[in-house]
């Protein structure tokens, strides 16, 4: 089965096929660096971690750019209100700069927590000033732009297909304006480029118009096409971006070189809490720090993996405890497989219980249709049931066959998916019978603080049921100790 991807702007699965064979070039937006990244963050990022991987996994050459937003990106994401890092650093009293650097290594930390594999490339905004302002330059050249004291507006009126991506057509966006609209638009749709720096703004740049700042959208066109050309294979964003930021990129883009500017469209649904969107606007978010306090990396990845990207996925304590049942479940089998690994050997006349291979085929099945992640999922259970059932009857083990369904683990579990560790802790003996030490010396200790107290009753209550299970304790005037005895069967 070839793979087919859901693409927005055709509204339909198409089968993916590279502009240059072997090569995939990814952009996917990135995030605007005022805040604590947050379970929505988690969503996005994981699931296209999950499609960069599954590119990988597949043999092809991937170039992979996601961008960090540290300017430009306005409080109501269009084109008024105040800079969103300006405001975060007007409220800690910090220069823009030191909160867009706070927030950017905060991102990159708890993106490496959830064992997101780091983007090839994570151009800054701030250092594309240049390129933007040409590209700026370009579309007043052509005609699709206008400037008007010191800001420049694109013209939406002169791009045909505006509104190819999200669906939505001018006379429509003219009659659902609102009332006050900007007297210095030519369009009420009509959206800046570039932003005149009033008295006092911090982030402020020359340019040909003066002062300014550039527009939210001018960012993502400009390094996107820097780092993987006109046209490219893949942009990928949250469904919220699909309007107006993904629709003004395609506007910019295509205007100014005439070309195609993006073949696959995707776009990951958002995380909700009751129902409603998380967002930071609304002050129903989670932080992924906050995540982390309770759950492990590993029960966040498998929270949004086991959900299609394109889904909504609700958030709720419940949702990950279900989630952390799931993954412990998966990490357990493979924790027995690795086990049983010390103990197999070579079996003559050896018949497979089952094939490794076919489950590797229903696997990529699943990511082929649309990076089915949770298909993907069910059938690592699947083959954990398979494969618990031959360690639950097996007389001997036959090694080879063990090795084969590990590689298959590490690699659809593993590195595909990023659920599976490649240094997953086996307990040893060893390691059991220390903690077990470690167990009745702190029964002990306790037991001895009750003696103090006078509890004697409950001090003897504990040295009785230790009896029970073969642990007796010696009282001695330098201490207790303690031995072990076999228990009646």
């Amino acid at each position: 089965m070839a793979l087919v991807i859901y693409n927005t702007l055709t509204r339909k699965k198409e089968e993916f096929v590279p502009l240059k064979p072997g090569r995939v070039h990814i952009y996917v937006c990135g995030p605007t660096v005022y805040g604590h990244p947050h379970i929505g963050h988690a969503k996005s990022y994981i699931s296209f971690d999950a499609v960069v991987r599954y590119f990988r996994y597949l043999g092809y050459r991937v170039k992979y750019v996601q961008n960090i937003t540290d300017v430009g990106h306005l409080t109501d994401d269009a084109d008024e209100g105040e800079d969103k890092i300006l405001k975060k650093a007007r409220e800690e009293k910090l220069d823009p700069m030191q909160v867009a650097e706070y927030y950017t290594w905060s991102y990159f930390d708890d993106m490496q927590a959830l064992g997101v594999i780091r983007p090839d490339i994570s151009p800054r905004a701030t250092g594309h000033i240049i390129e933007q302002i040409e590209l700026i330059k370009v579309l007043l050249k052509k005609g699709y732009a206008y400037e008007v004291n010191g800001n420049v507006y694109y013209d939406v009126t002169k791009f045909k297909d505006y509104g190819k991506l999200s669906g939505r057509k001018l006379d429509e966006l003219m009659a659902g304006a609102r009332v006050e609209v900007n007297p210095e638009k030519r369009h009420p749709a009509d959206f800046a480029l570039w932003k005149r720096a009033e008295p006092g703004h911090l982030m402020r740049w020359p340019s040909p118009w003066g002062e300014g700042y550039p527009g939210w959208h001018i960012e993502c066109s400009t390094m996107s096409m820097k780092y993987l050309g006109e046209t490219f294979d893949i942009h990928g964003g949250g469904i919220e971006n699909v309007f107006p930021h993904h629709e003004c990129e395609i506007a910019q883009s295509e205007a100014a070189t005439g070309k195609p500017f993006v073949r696959y469209w995707m776009h990951n649904n958002m995380v909700t809490v009751n129902g409603t969107k998380m967002g930071k606007s609304l002050g129903n978010f989670i932080t992924i720090k906050e995540a982390l306090k309770k759950y492990t990396p590993h029960t966040l990845r498998y929270f949004v993996l086991s959900s299609h990207y394109r889904s909504a996925l609700d958030f709720s304590d419940e949702a990950l405890t279900a989630a952390e049942k799931g993954i412990d479940k998966l990490l357990a089998t493979v924790k027995n497989l690795l086990k049983a690994l010390g103990n197999a050997g070579e079996v003559s006349d050896f018949t497979p219980p089952f094939s490794p291979e076919e489950f590797r085929k229903r696997f990529e099945e699943a990511m082929n249709d649309d990076f089915n992640t949770p298909r993907a999922i069910a059938v690592l259970f699947d083959l954990s049931r398979e494969l618990n059932a031959y360690l639950n009857r097996a007389e001997a083990l036959h090694k080879p066959f063990l090795e084969e369904v590990n590689v298959l683990y590490q690699q659809l579990g593993g590195e595909v998916l990023g659920l599976i560790p490649k240094d997953l802790k086996v307990d040893t003996g060893a390691e059991l019978q220390g903690s077990i030490e470690k167990i009745i010396q702190i029964t002990i200790d306790i037991r001895n603080e009750l003696r103090k107290e006078k509890m004697f009753k409950l001090a003897d209550r504990i040295r009785d049921r230790l009896s029970e299970i073969g642990i007796i304790l010696i009282d001695k005037p330098e201490g207790t100790t303690y031995e072990f005895k076999e228990t009646e069967s």
